[in-house]
């Protein structure tokens, strides 16, 4: 079996697009959360809260003739695809179109303003409101399509929309198909745009968080006081290789994909099961041959939910015990859906790789029915660690866990690289 290793990764988020600007922004405690005031004119929406990436764009060089298949979760996943392959050395390259490269990525849903457009087609039994890319905007796989066309792949095409795991089973899915060598190359990764629907999802659960007019203080993964999840948007890519093709093309390594497992709970849609939260987490540490006592770091999946943050915490204690280091990122960016699993790993490498892990912020008392883990105050936390773990569940009682190993790792134990 291959070795898989991440040579490119970006990610864009309503904190910034490059990790220097995002981890000032963490250190300073500050988040992407703001009041969407517009929301207001939905009946009955009891949250107007969410973290939006201001101003997005596409750069002047995408052209109309490039787009009119995109919808905006399309275009993030795009552009940070772009990113991320400009940052493994391979924009451009005929490596990347001849087959050898394929993606894995997903979003929960197409763009929504397409949604719309079929809606309206239904309710007013008109149709002129549609175009041909009507459909290929609204289409839950139209992130993995467009970027495959965009940049001219020609390899395998996995689309993962699975809500809150779409993004950490592209990146899962991705390294299996690396792994047992079915491609040396793979995008992979996933995206979310922020529409009020999706908050409308959790606020008819009473999931949603309503602190409307303090909205730096919420969501408050953890926290004994959290009353519900924030909705925000992103997209994040990966670019994974098979180790042995990386270094002799010289490429610059991230991280290595070590381990990977997910499972389901099998007993009902929205309530998470702890006990198979654990088991995911037990299957991805014998997927990657490792102990507990090998992992340096938990990044939570931490949505400041009530039941969801009490059975991955009673899930992780059992699996690490007290002293793991854990923190989830939502606090920063809120619920990011489809692009949570990518943004999150990128952001795992990051910290893995610079020594300094980002705290909970907005968590002022640990819940007592959370497990008792090592939660991460706001300031973050220097760290030496080889292992992180990443993990995130979704609706469907989909659960997955990554394992991520540094770079410096990664090379230090390579004999034949170290020889040259």
């Amino acid at each position: 079996m291959k070795r898989v290793v991440v040579t490119g990764m970006a990610g864009i988020s309503s904190l910034g697009s490059d990790w220097p600007t995002i981890a000032a922004a963490m250190r300073a405690g500050k988040t992407g959360i703001r009041r969407m005031d517009d929301w207001a004119q939905y009946q009955d929406l009891n949250t107007l809260l969410a973290g939006p990436i201001p101003d997005f764009a596409l750069p002047a060089h995408y052209t109309r003739k490039q787009t009119r298949s995109m919808g905006r979760v399309a275009k993030m996943s795009v552009l940070a695809s772009e990113y991320a392959l400009a940052d493994a050395g391979l924009l451009g390259n005929p490596l990347i179109q001849n087959g050898s490269m394929g993606v894995a990525y997903g979003s929960s849903i197409g763009s929504t303003d397409a949604v719309r457009e079929f809606g309206y087609a239904l309710i007013e039994k008109d149709v002129n409101g549609l175009s041909a890319n009507s459909y290929l905007r609204m289409m839950s796989h139209t992130s993995a399509v467009n970027i495959g066309v965009y940049f001219g792949l020609k390899g395998r095409v996995i689309p993962t929309s699975s809500a809150c795991t779409s993004g950490s089973q592209g990146i899962g899915y991705a390294y299996e198909a690396i792994k047992y060598g079915q491609q040396l190359m793979m995008i992979a990764g996933g995206a979310e745009a922020l529409c009020p629907t999706e908050a409308m999802v959790f606020d008819t659960l009473y999931a949603t968080s309503t602190q409307n007019d303090a909205p730096h203080t919420t969501p408050r993964p953890f926290d004994a006081h959290r009353d519900g999840l924030v909705i925000g948007e992103g997209a994040g890519t990966l670019i994974l290789e098979e180790l042995e093709h990386a270094l002799a093309r010289g490429a610059r390594i991230h991280a290595e994909i070590v381990g990977f497992a997910c499972n389901s709970d099998g007993a009902h849609v929205t309530r998470p099961e702890t006990a198979t939260m654990e088991v995911a987490m037990r299957l991805a540490l014998a997927n990657a041959g490792l102990n507990a006592s090998d992992i340096g770091y938990v990044n939570a999946h931490g949505t400041a939910t009530d039941q969801g943050d009490i059975a991955e915490s009673q899930a992780t204690y059992r699996v690490f015990g007290e002293q793991i280091p854990f923190s989830s990122l939502k606090g920063y960016f809120g619920h990011t859906l489809g692009a949570c699993g990518a943004l999150e790993a990128w952001m795992t490498i990051e910290m893995l790789n610079r020594g300094w892990y980002a705290g909970n912020v907005n968590l002022d008392t640990v819940d007592p029915a959370c497990g008792a883990l090592d939660y991460l105050p706001v300031a973050g936390r220097e760290l030496n660690c080889q292992y992180a773990m990443s993990n995130n569940f979704a609706f469907g009682g989909i659960n997955t866990s990554l394992i991520l190993r540094r770079g410096q790792d990664v090379l230090a134990t390579t004999p034949h690289l170290n020889a040259t």
